[in-house]
């Protein structure tokens, strides 16, 4: 395995400044935005579809440092109901998918999308409850309409250019747990699998190990986020999990992001890398930086600091004793 950043944290920082910042604290690997929620502050992804010369520079830069680009980043919502947004959004996914190809990249990041509960729709509706059965319609109407075929046309898409997608199951899209990214995986194709992020199983109920395993025996890993959750023991039985509450109310929310380590202990950090190691995971452990109780550099360096000491390195040898 190796340890990676999402470098949108560091989005103020130049490419090449960045690059040589996250290389000396021991990092092998950088996931870069190209646009959407991340932004796109180190890759011009337009640019660099335009020039090869563009290219070789931008491979040039991570090479020359010892590093990798373990995914570009793409998060957006391509189902979203209101036409201008969800086409500028699959005009991305797919420009990512392009550009991954072109940079020989294997995985590109992003959401799974929620549309709205008609054609007609305005804003995204994100059924979560079985009863009254409106919602059970909403969900049947989303899925058959356009979960499904949007998803296995862009899983084609990046087939094609021997790309796979990561989506990161995320509360407010339809994709958000195990049990539905399957789901969405045998009827889009295997080029769609999960970007699993610990942080968003633990605020639902989810245990990271569990769902580990329950990705990880179908394939379906294509990229795993490092980052931790507390939840409030107090807070959580005022406001539930589906907390609304902003994030930068931190002393109220049920529940909010951590940076690895300061939510969950370095044993289950340990079993959560273990599991990746059991069912065959041996790519990038990559940093994602959300802490509101620590800076940048602070919460970036303690989460190299503590997944430093639990990753799992070198390949597997022969089983000496058996």
């Amino acid at each position: 395995m190796k340890l990676g950043v999402f470098t949108v944290l560091f989005s103020q920082k130049p490419f090449e400044e960045m690059l040589d910042m996250v290389a000396a604290k021991g990092v092998q690997a950088v996931e870069i935005g190209t646009g959407g929620y991340p932004g796109d502050a180190h890759c011009n992804r337009e640019e660099l579809l335009a020039d090869e010369g563009k290219r070789k520079a931008f491979k040039q830069a991570v090479d020359s440092r010892g590093l990798i680009v373990s995914a570009l980043s793409c998060h957006a919502n391509p189902l979203h109901p209101q036409k201008a947004i969800s086409g500028e959004h699959d005009k991305l996914i797919r420009e990512t998918i392009d550009l991954a190809s072109k940079l020989e990249i294997p995985v590109v990041n992003t959401f799974s999308g929620c549309p709205g509960d008609h054609e007609d729709a305005k804003y995204p509706n994100w059924p979560v409850a079985p009863w009254p059965n409106d919602y059970q319609e909403i969900l049947d109407w989303q899925w058959t309409n356009k979960v499904i075929p949007y998803w296995t046309e862009i899983g084609r898409y990046a087939e094609e250019r021997n790309v796979k997608i990561g989506l990161e199951l995320h509360g407010g899209f339809s994709v958000h747990t195990p049990a539905n990214m399957l789901r969405l995986r045998e009827a889009a194709g295997e080029a769609i699998g999960a970007n699993l992020d610990p942080s968003h199983m633990w605020w639902q109920g989810i245990d990271p190990v569990q769902a580990i395993h329950i990705l990880g025996r179908a394939g379906a890993i294509h990229h795993f986020h490092a980052k931790d959750t507390t939840i409030d023991p107090v807070n959580v039985n005022r406001h539930g999990v589906t907390d609304m509450q902003s994030y930068s109310l931190m002393l109220d929310r049920a529940w909010q992001f951590r940076t690895v380590g300061y939510g969950h202990d370095m044993k289950v950090w340990a079993d959560i890398i273990s599991a990746l190691r059991l069912v065959g995971y041996d790519y990038v452990v990559s940093i994602e930086h959300e802490d509101g109780l620590m800076s940048v550099e602070e919460g970036f360096t303690k989460a190299v600091d503590n997944l430093q000491q639990v990753l799992i390195r070198e390949p597997l040898g022969e089983m000496w004793w058996v």
